[in-house]
This record gives structure tokens, sequence and C-alpha cells, in this order.
């Protein structure tokens, strides 16, 4: 199965959790029904991405990146590559490269939310996941990353944006 058939597979079979998220879903198909390239980032006016927040529900806390090209703080995440076999398997990629951390695991293998959002080099139809962080675990950054650090749940509202902040509100509930 390719990663584009898989991601419409994830799609369809999703249960959104409100009518919100519900439109989203529908997009993402629509895009992915009229862009047979829509996985890559070469598709425009956008493409889909694949991202985890990365969790360590022993100590309540999640590790944000400060993302180099947008100077926010987030979960980890960005492009489908080709060696990408599922879309949990990109998100859970990036996850790793982006943490430094080996061993993480997702929380579910189904998204936990949806989001749209422009960035510089297109709109991102973002499939966001929730990624486990092994106990003990060290972050590394890497080449995309200009900090990792890790906060407590209740601190991320202060440094995140809204969609981070659903992302955290929904994966606690799944926990």
């Amino acid at each position: 199965m390719s990663l584009h058939a898989d991601a419409v597979r994830v799609l369809k079979e999703w249960d959104a959790p409100d009518p919100g998220q519900e439109k989203l879903r529908l997009e993402y198909l629509d895009h992915l029904d009229s862009a047979p390239d829509g996985m890559w980032k070469a598709s425009q006016p956008g493409h889909i991405t694949a991202s985890a927040l990365v969790v360590d529900p022993e100590t309540g806390r999640v590790l944000l990146t400060l993302h180099k090209k947008l100077r926010m703080w987030l979960q980890m995440g960005g492009h489908c590559e080709p060696e990408d076999a599922t879309l949990a398997a990109a998100a859970l990629r990036e996850a790793t490269e982006e943490s430094g951390i080996a061993g993480l695991t997702l929380l579910r293998p189904e998204p936990v939310n949806l989001d749209r959002h422009p960035t510089p080099c297109a709109w991102h139809l973002d499939v966001q996941y929730a990624a486990i962080a092994p106990a003990g675990a060290v972050e590394a950054i890497s080449e995309e990353s200009l900090d990792l650090r890790w906060y407590g749940y209740d601190e991320v509202g202060s440094v995140a944006d809204g969609s981070v902040g659903t992302l955290l509100a929904r994966t606690r509930a799944l926990l």
C-alpha cells in the first residue's frame, strides 16, 4: 500500500472528535482525492504532513522543539518521505529524528488531532499523533531545531500556540 493510500485509509477510518475536526478530515480527503502528489513537499498549495507530541506521562511533561524556521515552540513533525510506509510511521520517524530520543512509541496508531496551518513552503495539512517517551529519555537537538525543552502540561499554553494546546488536551484525554 502506498503512503497516499494509507493516508486515505487513516482519514476515512478516523472518528473525528468534533465538527471542526470532521470538516478538516473531509478537506484532507478532498485534497488527497484531487492531488495524487498531495503527500509530498512539492505539492502546492499544500501537502499532508505528520507530527507527534512527545509526552512523558510519568512526569506530566511534553517535549517541544523551538522550530528553526518558524521560531515557535511546536511538537515534532514535518514532511513525509518516500521511505515512510504509513502516516503513523512518518510521525514516529519525525518525532525520533527531531527529539533524538530512541524508543519512542505511539500512544495509539490513530491520529489524535488534525491541524491545517500556513508555512513558508505551503499549507501543511498536519496529521497529529502522540508519542510516549521511554523512562529516562534524554533529548538531543537536531539541525531543524534551535532548542528542545521539556514543559509541564500546565506550562505549554504560555509558550506554544493554541494548536499545540489542543493537541496536548486531546492527548491527555487519551492518557
